[in-house]
């Protein structure tokens, strides 16, 4: 493996990336489209006193069109050294990384329906993170005792990063097979189950691991001095999972007690989702000198062991939310973001209900209820790359991918009901409404597809609804007018859409439903009655308060008076 010496380690934000790196997703490349991406093997060497890698990447292809070339996703920033395609070196002049897209001319035409591999030796130094994980690329940090404690982060801007890839959410490889080597005394955990550790010359190890089906951006170097906890979870479908938490040993207690709350949470997920969708590799987590990180069956914690009323890691519980949401279950667009992290704040108040009742999940919604936005749609309905979604500078409905997504599955369970909501939800994860270990494998979906779920289950068309929350940006609001003997009711919309959002509204001690067939209702209200909109807050909808205090905050923030 080639070994690169470096200068003085990059500062962050450093080297800078291209444009094309930056971006994750979005439009599909022609040539990349004729690619099925069987298999990648990746030989990574870590230089924690340079801060670079040296690297070889493996990757197995099937031709799903003919192809007279090569297109695949790799920052600019790690320089190529040797191509071979099918075993046999090809010259320098038949490739080329201008922009971060490496173009190899192959030295012959690939037929449809047959493969080609191609070996890629590569080295240098890759992008820092400015601030991980919003930001991505490499963290270069040192522990208490001052050794190495390394992280990488790839959602935002892709796997390329890193590694040669297909940067897009149905590029995922079938398998990826991992050779990380690491200087004396530190460990390795990745992705999947380990094969074996060897040592090398000097004490250096290199850890083994196999992982299927990962998402694009799962794939996760974290390197430091860990200790391990491990397990055997016996799950309620009746296998075994391996849980394994990597962490710094200075903080063993705490880390004893983070470990100690990942059975009660897979058992919370597996009884109101489904089974663990990697029992048959592990579940991992890993001690990361960043917040955190959704890294398939190895994901990144980096919360502190923060303690909450809630009485549970909301970062731990919210990372193991996306193995069901993000790696089992797929955006293939990521327009369809909120199907991740909608889904994934959701189990934060869902888990709070579960543990504590309906005054913790309340509570905890209400947190998440002054965070919504409203500034652009979830869902704008085009092929969008991840930081279109994410951020709101690029017209992005930003943070609401997480709690107006959240609020906006609270108010589709009340609406349809437990059994429904529930089953339409398992539907989306596994494909299928019976899953069971085995039986299942990951998948994509959209939000489409969940449109389409719950109108199977419930037998009726809520368009309107996901038109209403997810398609535009402004809220419905309620109108209510005294008329007559009682309050009139109306929504009120941006647009024509219909909305038949039923309503609770409580008089005095009596709590009724309100249909609200045409999006409009009326309720009798005797005279001096004391009247409360939505006494349970079941339905997402405007609020002047929140308005107001956002308004505030905005203009304090901004130094006004």
């Amino acid at each position: 493996m080639l070994v690169l010496i470096a200068a003085a380690p990059p500062r962050k934000g450093e080297p800078p990336i291209t444009t094309q790196t930056q971006k994750s997703g979005g439009v599909i490349d022609p040539d990349q489209a004729k690619l099925d991406f069987e298999s990648a093997d990746l030989a990574i060497e870590v230089f924690p006193d340079k801060e670079v890698i040296s690297a070889t990447a493996t990757l197995v292809f099937k031709a799903k069109a003919a192809l007279d070339r090569l297109v695949i996703d790799l920052d600019r920033n790690l320089p190529v050294s040797a191509i071979a395609i099918d075993g046999k070196p090809i010259l320098s002049k038949s490739w080329a990384n201008p922009q971060g897209q490496l173009v190899i001319t192959l030295p012959h035409d690939v037929a449809a329906g047959t493969h080609v591999t191609a070996r890629i030796s590569y080295a240098g130094t890759p992008h820092v993170a400015v601030r991980a994980p919003w930001d991505d690329g490499f963290v270069w940090a040192k522990t208490k005792n001052g050794q190495p404690w390394i992280a990488s982060t790839a959602e935002g801007y892709g796997c390329d990063l890193f590694w040669p890839c297909l940067d897009f959410p149905t590029g995922e490889p079938g398998q990826v097979t991992l050779h990380i080597t690491v200087p004396k005394g530190l460990s390795a955990p990745a992705n999947g189950v380990l094969l074996r550790t060897d040592t090398l010359a000097n004490g250096r190890t290199t850890w083994h691991w196999r992982i299927k089906h990962p998402n694009t951006y799962a794939i996760a170097l974290t390197i430091g001095p860990y200790a391990v906890l491990t397990d055997r979870y016996k799950s309620r479908f009746g296998n075994e999972i391996p849980v394994y938490y990597w962490y710094l040993p200075d903080e063993r207690q705490k880390a004893e007690a983070l470990f100690a709350e990942f059975a009660p949470t897979i058992d919370f997920f597996e009884s109101v989702i489904g089974p663990y969708p990697f029992a048959d590799e592990k579940l991992g987590v890993v001690e990361t000198p960043h917040l955190g990180m959704e890294h398939q069956t190895i994901n990144a914690y980096g919360n502190g062991y923060a303690k909450a009323i809630e009485g549970f890691d909301w970062l731990f519980q919210h990372e193991l939310s996306h193995e069901w949401f993000g790696n089992q279950l797929t955006a293939a667009n990521w327009d369809d973001y909120w199907l991740h992290e909608g889904f994934g704040s959701y189990m934060q108040p869902l888990f709070g209900q579960w543990r504590e009742g309906d005054a913790r999940y309340a509570a905890m919604l209400d947190l998440q209820r002054g965070k919504i936005e409203n500034r652009a749609p979830l869902v704008a309905g085009t092929i969008r790359t991840e930081e279109d979604v994410y951020e709101a500078a690029k017209g992005g409905p930003a943070g609401d991918i997480y709690y107006k997504g959240s609020w906006t599955l609270h108010t589709l369970r009340w609406l349809i009901g437990d059994a429904a909501f529930f089953e339409a939800t398992r539907r989306l994860v596994y494909g299928r409404p019976d899953p069971k270990p085995g039986n299942f494998t990951p998948r994509f979906g959209s939000t489409g597809e969940f449109e389409t779920l719950v109108a199977a289950v419930t037998g009726k068309d809520y368009h309107w609804f996901f038109d209403a929350y997810l398609r535009q940006a402004p809220l419905p609001d309620l109108i209510t007018t005294p008329r007559g003997d009682g309050l009139a009711l109306a929504w009120k919309l941006p647009t024509d859409l219909p909305f038949p959002m039923p309503i609770e509204v409580k008089v005095n001690d009596t709590v009724t439903r309100i249909e609200m067939t045409d999006g409009h209702g009326w309720i009798a209200v005797p005279k001096g009655a004391h009247v409360v909109i939505d006494p349970m807050a079941r339905v997402l909808r405007r609020s002047v308060a929140v308005e107001a205090m956002q308004a505030y905050h905005k203009e304090r923030a901004g130094g006004g008076s």
